[in-house]
């Protein structure tokens, strides 16, 4: 009798059958943090064969039917993907939590990987690291489809444009921002394909008294963050010499466009210079929140960034560009790690109010993320090798909405109730999306384990759900006069026909 032919396994084949021999450590008890409406719901150790290592980015899944799947990367070059949907006894140890939500690891690279992020519907990854390279993977079958090469220094920071996936700028700390486009390379003796830039801003955020000097040190002239706007065109940057944020047309990358900074020229001067660790945009690109080294996130308008930040948030301790923090989706909040171990977060519109603290690591709180497709949940890492996972109950969410969020709210939130790892109608056994980076299996372990998943139900009482109608009542924060409509997020995304400016870049030569 011939025997069929042994098929490698499948991804999800190999989550479901591996074997998890795991290095065991004394049980250290799990316990859930219930801080102003936020819980924590999950608490994982980065650990590979034994040894811990710091994770240094986390980033959600951007996908609704893969929202729960959370990537890290970390000190030793790899990158876990967990399930943060699983529920963990109180009594096991975090060893053993991760043993339970790890869906898969590799090593990535042989240095640090300092940034993560999803591309091209959560089917790939793109990581940054120290050995001065980025890499696309695979992310069913952990296979490196392209290397990215031409930095000189550890690449620091990642952003993917926001509508065509095959676009990416990076950050690095040699100084310089460069663009690329994933569907050029050529393949290398080795196999590898090799995908070179397409462009480059060496010395993007050297001072002019730094431009002088033949040597600069590279800590002086770092890119730490990067951000594809969502005008599509426009670039923004932010670096360790100081607290200014610049904005680039990728049609013309001879000369920024016009920069930002919480401090005038003059008062610059006068002051010790602080670095930015990070930037973020909400979903809409209205807003960017920018995490500066004087222990302080800003707040600007794309369409007043002349005026200097619109708000800033006090409260947390920024001292190494490790500590990160980001908007949330909706630009309701503002999530950030600090030195002192705690997580911060903020209603946008109650900057001077007390921010909700997040207590329960051990370590410096490094790398966040908000969940983009399940309000409220959000990932915080730590030096004290930990990542965990929190949820904001409804009584948390914020009653006012953001001029960001306004425009996106054309309805009620619906119930998230526990579902399959698909967020869409679940298809036949036959025709199941084979690209889930979860198993169906592995759900129904879950479903009919002794611990059932539960999630928070986040609704809209009847009372307020008339009050989400497509009218969208933009008087909250707009006011309706043709000179506020010019300044409006939508003419920046959406112009009016009237106007021919499409990009942040027209409407920063206008007023000028």
């Amino acid at each position: 009798m011939q025997m069929e032919s042994c098929k490698p396994q499948s991804f999800f084949q190999d989550i479901r059958s591996r074997e998890l021999n795991g290095f065991r450590v004394r049980k250290r008890p799990y316990s859930g943090v219930d801080s102003s409406g936020f819980s924590e719901v999950g608490a994982v150790a980065v650990e590979h064969n034994g040894f811990d290592t710091p994770p240094l980015a986390v980033s959600f899944c951007k996908t609704s039917k893969n929202f729960h799947i959370l990537a890290v990367s970390d000190e030793d070059g790899y990158v876990s993907l967990f399930d943060s949907r699983r529920r963990h006894p109180y009594f096991a140890s975090y060893q053993e939590n991760a043993e339970k939500a790890r869906l898969y690891e590799w090593v990535a690279h042989d240095n640090a990987v300092f940034d993560v992020c999803w591309i091209k519907d959560d089917t790939c990854i793109l990581t940054a690291s120290g050995d001065q390279s980025i890499k696309v993977w695979d992310a069913q079958e952990k296979k490196c489809t392209g290397m990215l090469m031409g930095h000189t220094g550890s690449v620091k920071s990642l952003c993917p444009h926001p509508s065509n996936p095959d676009l990416v700028v990076s950050g690095s700390r040699d100084g310089s921002f460069a663009i690329w486009d994933l569907r050029g390379g050529s393949r290398t003796r080795r196999g590898d394909i090799w995908i070179p830039s397409t462009a480059v801003v060496k010395g993007a955020h050297l001072s002019p008294r730094m431009k002088r000097v033949k040597r600069a040190k590279a800590a002086s002239m770092s890119i730490t963050s990067v951000l594809y706007l969502k005008d599509e065109v426009s670039i923004a940057t932010a670096g360790a010499v100081d607290s200014v944020i610049k904005f680039w047309d990728t049609r013309n990358l001879k000369a920024l466009v016009t920069q930002a900074s919480p401090h005038s020229t003059s008062v610059a001067k006068e002051r010790r210079l602080h670095g930015i660790s990070s930037l973020s945009q909400d979903s809409n690109g209205v807003f960017i929140s920018a995490s500066c080294m004087d222990n302080r996130i800003y707040l600007y308008n794309v369409l007043n960034l002349e005026k200097g930040p619109i708000n800033s948030f006090s409260g947390c301790r920024i001292e190494s560009f490790y500590v990160k923090s980001t908007i949330s989706p909706d630009a309701a909040h503002i999530l950030s790690g600090s030195s002192d171990g705690s997580a911060y977060i903020w209603q946008v519109n109650k900057p001077l109010a007390d921010p909700i603290l997040l207590k329960s690591h051990e370590g410096e709180v490094t790398a966040v993320d908000w969940c983009s497709s399940e309000l409220g949940k959000i990932a915080t890492s730590s030096d004290d090798y930990s990542v965990r996972v929190w949820d904001m109950q409804s009584s948390c969410s914020s009653s006012s909405r953001s001029p960001s969020s306004i425009r996106r709210r054309g309805m009620a939130i619906p119930n998230m109730e526990p579902r399959n790892i698909f967020m869409h109608e679940e298809p036949s056994s036959s025709t199941k999306d084979s690209r889930s980076l979860c198993p169906p299996d592995e759900v129904a372990d879950q479903l009919n384990s002794h611990n059932p998943i539960t999630m928070p139900k986040i609704s809209t009482p009847e009372s307020q759900k008339q009050q989400f109608s497509l009218e969208l009542d933009l008087q909250e924060t707009f006011e309706k006069t043709p000179d506020a409509a010019l300044k409006s997020p939508a003419s920046v995304l959406n112009p009016p026909p009237s106007l021919k400016r499409k990009t942040i870049r027209d409407y920063f030569l206008a007023s000028s």
